[in-house]
């Protein structure tokens, strides 16, 4: 039996991953699961919500913590990144700055994500050099850690075995085989673009007949639901003839969400009352089963995303495909063969290798390769610091695109970031 190891292990999502492995929804052959976070206090509390699911269940596997990287890592066959740099007090920071500029305020994306990205990088790739230390060439590390093209990019560049994970086509793939009425392994998904600037371009089922395209129908019969779900106009939905991301609204309706945003509590205020509550709960020592209120917690479907690619890495069977954050080299041709990018691709021992593309229509296209030109300034700043740099990378931004906005909110960013930018301490 092979181990496991979580760094992040004390994140709220962790009993997600342990349930998707207790309950028997993969096959991944764990012996044991190393959670690793410098939080003791969130690593006992969670480790022994874990260790009770995994009893509960019957399954052998037994639960370990540490605030120790390199006992943690130590003959890990993979290592799951779940990391949240500066928590849900940094992530408040992300979404609410830029909207003094009338910028969307998120995360994942614009000038928040690039705070993100900023604090993120160079943290990552100390974990990683540290693990590679003492798990090996061959362990794999699997990014689940946001923003996951721009982190995926950064390790993939310093020669890690490296996969970027995220769960918005899983859970796309899910609603799909719901709506169809469908056994959801026989949904595959022809899904192309980046890390959160993604498109369904169609939903291949199937069935007696052989394999067939879908998605028109789930348009025709479904669009409701789907506009709902992506938060897209059903006009506009099915004139696209595609299903966007759901973040593709902060590109699409931009100044309706920033709107939006000036009036709502930030998603990090929610957050971290979900997971007050979560805590709590996973302190009870007669929880041991999953709590309803994972679900609020966002990233649906994370533990089968995750235990399913790290079955296909470690499992030593047949490639699979999964829907991955991988290097491009010739699959979208207007892209550079080092950008990363988010699309089917066989996965087995050796790595992630990208399924062929149809060629991709102007629409789609134009928006990937201004992000891809972001992404790679964006790791340019995150590598070597320096104002400018992060300036540079917001005027590249569609979400800012102009250099008034661009400056003030670089500014802005490291002002609020220092803490975490030893550039800017300087």
């Amino acid at each position: 039996m092979s181990k496991l190891t979580v760094v992040g292990g004390g994140s709220t999502y962790t009993p997600e991953l342990v349930d998707g492995i207790a309950t028997g929804r993969s096959s991944v052959d764990v012996g044991e699961i190393v959670l690793v976070d410098p939080d003791t206090d969130r690593l006992a509390t969670v480790g022994s919500c874990c260790a009770r699911l995994l009893a509960h269940a019957g399954h052998p596997a037994r639960i370990r913590t540490t605030t120790s990287l390199a006992e943690g890592a130590e003959g890990a066959l993979a290592v799951l990144l779940q990391l949240r740099v500066g928590g849900q007090v940094a992530r408040h920071s992300d979404e609410t700055f830029p909207l003094d500029c009338g910028c969307v305020g998120q995360e994942t994306t614009g000038a928040g994500g690039l705070a993100k990205a900023l604090r993120t990088v160079p943290v990552v790739l100390d974990i990683a050099r540290r693990v590679r230390e003492v798990a090996g060439e061959g362990a794999w590390l699997v990014n689940f850690t946001n923003p996951v093209g721009i982190v995926t990019r950064a390790l993939l560049d310093e020669g890690h075995r490296a996969v970027g994970l995220c769960n918005v086509a899983i859970g796309l793939q899910r609603l799909f085989a719901e709506l169809l009425a469908v056994d959801t392994g026989a949904v595959r998904l022809e899904h192309v673009g980046l890390n959160h600037l993604s498109w369904e371009r169609a939903v291949l089922v199937a069935g007696e007949e052989g394999v067939t395209d879908r998605l028109p129908e789930l348009l025709a019969e479904h669009g409701p639901r789907l506009a709902e779900h992506v938060g897209t106009p059903l006009p506009w939905l099915r004139r696209l003839g595609m299903v966007p991301s759901y973040y593709l609204k902060y590109f699409y309706a931009h100044d309706e969400v920033v709107r939006a945003q000036r009036t709502e509590r930030p998603r990090a205020e929610v957050v971290g009352e979900v997971e007050a509550e979560l805590l709590k709960l996973y302190a009870d020592p007669t929880v041991v089963h999953k709590p309803a209120q994972l679900a609020q917690r966002g990233g649906a479907y994370y533990s089968e995303a995750a235990v399913q690619l790290v079955h296909a890495l470690t499992g030593g069977g047949p490639a699979e495909e999964h829907v991955v954050n991988v290097r491009n080299g010739q699959t979208l041709p207007f892209l550079p063969a080092d950008a990363v990018i988010e699309v089917p691709a066989t996965v087995d021992g050796s790595g992630a290798r990208p399924l062929p593309a149809r060629p991709v229509p102007p629409l789609l296209s134009g928006l990937i390769s201004q992000v891809t030109s972001y992404e790679q300034l964006a790791l340019a700043a995150a590598l070597h610091g320096g104002r400018d740099r992060v300036a540079d990378a917001l005027l590249a931004h569609p979400l800012v695109g102009q250099y008034e906005y661009a400056d003030t909110l670089a500014d802005e960013l490291v002002r609020l970031n220092a803490p975490y930018l030893p550039w800017a301490r300087r």
